[in-house]
């Protein structure tokens, strides 16, 4: 199994996601080492022993989807895991007037004991164009956690909307729920606490107001120039112009996903919070100043990266640079160029306010992520496969001389 650097992660394109680094600047620790995970992926723990009544969260993630009668829906799914929600999820489906197409496992070969349906069945051990072929018409597909882009009918589903047109209402609701860390790096495994915190954002979140307030940033940022700084002396700055803007804000209509500029607009994350884009890279300039954290699996301290329209132009370390060198030669083109920008706006997914634990997918409000490298799932044009996220929640942010988020918090407006 590959090793995650810590502080920040290292990835190539395949069909699996990155796993996400965190930089944690100035809570007591200089990086953060992560376990080697898939978003959606979990430790064995089944976390729905945590609650008896599923049926408040069955009912968000349907009312996120906003079905129109007729509408064809599909869930991806471990079995054994969620299987009581996902029964609730379907009966609603079904209630809607949208049409159930059942659970099918991360596994074409086995199904889970949700009643397979006839389309369900039809899946068992097909692949590549036979198994696109026969997703093509699904419009909204629902993936549980332990789902991910190494699974068959998960890839096929990612290919069918990376290729969708403007217009296209079809959409996938990524269910992200397992995934937290202590802050020494190490995974936990879901308690009683994470699966209430994550239940909570579900359940809780004020979505108009999230959206609110993600639009509001958007359009900060088409009229300026926006400016991120840390402590450690982060310093960097760029321009999104027409760059497509992904709001994770919940919403995941019909409606929403005919207005989808790239794959990551279809894909909508449940619990909800980060606004992503990646900048113009001619307007991307300055300096970001790394925790210590392993390059090419060594480790390396002291690291800045300086950036000139939006390219690597310098590479300073106060021990072996050389590793960081390597890697991002390795990496071809996309290692030197600066992949994206992202901004948590959920106030139920952040840092916990005793630092016990971080929410991992959560974006929960102030924390910034900028990565390196292949940015086409955002609309951008740098290819090559080779990911590396780093996250910061000391960070602040500005967009001309307006202050958005100042030392990891994110300013009431």
């Amino acid at each position: 199994m590959a090793q995650v650097s810590p502080g920040s992660v290292t990835h190539l394109r395949t069909r699996r996601r990155p796993v996400a680094g965190l930089c944690l600047l100035g809570v007591g620790l200089t990086s953060l080492g992560l376990a080697d995970v898939t978003e959606g992926t979990s430790p064995a723990l089944d976390v729905e022993s945590g609650h008896d009544d599923w049926s408040p969260v069955s009912q968000v993630i349907v009312s996120r989807m906003a079905l129109q009668p007729g509408e064809r829906v599909l869930i991806v799914g471990a079995p054994g895991r969620f299987d009581a929600l996902i029964a609730m999820i379907r009966a609603q489906i079904e209630a809607s007037g949208a049409v159930d197409l059942g659970a099918v496992s991360i596994n074409t070969a086995t199904f889970t004991p949700n009643q397979p349906t006839e389309f369900s069945s039809q899946l068992r051990d097909l692949n590549g164009a036979e198994l696109r072929s026969k997703l093509r018409d699904i419009d909204v597909s629902v993936m549980m956690p332990g789902a991910t882009p190494e699974n068959p009918v998960f890839a096929a589903l990612q290919e069918i909307l990376r290729s969708a047109q403007p217009g296209d209402p079809r959409r996938m609701i990524h269910f992200h729920w397992q995934g937290a860390y202590a802050l020494d790096g190490t995974l936990l495994e879901p308690d009683a606490t994470v699966d209430t915190t994550y239940r909570t954002a579900l359940l809780e979140t004020d979505y108009s107001e999230l959206a609110r307030r993600q639009l509001a940033f958007e359009d900060a940022m088409r009229s300026g120039r926006v400016r991120v700084t840390t402590p450690s002396g982060t310093n960097l700055s760029f321009e999104i112009g027409d760059r497509p803007v992904t709001r994770q804000d919940g919403d995941a209509s019909a409606a929403r996903a005919t207005r989808a500029r790239n794959l990551i607009d279809r894909e909508v994350e449940l619990p909800a919070g980060v606004v992503r884009v990646a900048p113009v890279e001619a307007t991307v300039s300055g300096r970001i100043v790394f925790p210590d954290a392993d390059w090419s699996g060594r480790p390396v301290q002291g690291l800045t990266l300086i950036f000139e329209r939006g390219r690597v132009v310098d590479v300073r370390a106060e021990v072996d640079v050389d590793a960081v060198l390597a890697e991002l030669e390795a990496a071809g083109p996309a290692g030197r160029a600066f992949r994206e920008f992202a901004l948590g706006f959920n106030p139920l997914l952040t840092l916990t306010q005793d630092r016990s634990w971080i929410p991992y997918y959560g974006y929960g409000a102030g924390v910034v992520r900028l990565s390196l490298g292949d940015n086409t799932e955002l609309g951008g044009p740098v290819g090559g496969g080779y990911v590396r996220w780093n996250f910061f929640v000391d960070a602040s942010v500005f967009v001309d001389e307006a202050a958005w988020v100042v030392d990891g918090q994110l300013v009431s407006r």
